[in-house]
């Protein structure tokens, strides 16, 4: 993470916008927990935005325990992968935050992490597992982190 580091290096408590990608992490093969992306996100920072998207075919359940865990949750009918882009790229151009977290498996959210860059806020990789790790995404931020298994 020393890369992340150099690149909020004097900000005294950064302020981390973080953005789920549920139906590409929160799967069974993967096991992830809400509370461990969450945890990973704010040891970069002050957690400014946290969202998690979400399909029309989410549980009641899911989407409560998301909010139960200080989500703001967007479920959309459309394509997940498009919203969440659409609102990670606005947010990095219309607010200021420090780092933009994002949390996937999706190669589609290169760009976003480009633009961020581009527009001097930090980016963080944040993948489901190492199986689950996208390496274009790894690439585009600042650093990634993979969540451990829970076995190991």
């Amino acid at each position: 993470m020393e890369r992340l580091r150099d690149a909020l290096a004097g900000g005294d408590d950064p302020g981390v916008a973080l953005f789920v990608d549920g139906p590409n992490v929160l799967r069974d093969e993967f096991d992830v927990d809400l509370d461990d992306v969450l945890a990973a996100a704010r040891e970069e920072g002050r957690l400014v935005v946290s969202r998690l998207y979400l399909d029309e075919h989410a549980t009641p359940g899911l989407i409560q325990a998301g909010e139960a865990r200080g989500y703001d949750v967007r479920v959309t009918s459309g394509d997940v992968d498009v919203k969440l882009a659409v609102d990670a790229t606005e947010l990095v151009l219309s607010e200021h935050v420090d780092l933009l977290a994002v949390a996937s498996r999706d190669t589609d959210f290169k760009p976003v992490l480009e633009k961020a860059a581009e527009n001097g806020v930090a980016t963080l990789a944040i993948a489901p597992g190492e199986h689950g790790r996208s390496d274009a995404l790894r690439n585009a931020a600042d650093d990634a982190l993979v969540l451990a298994d829970p076995e190991e």
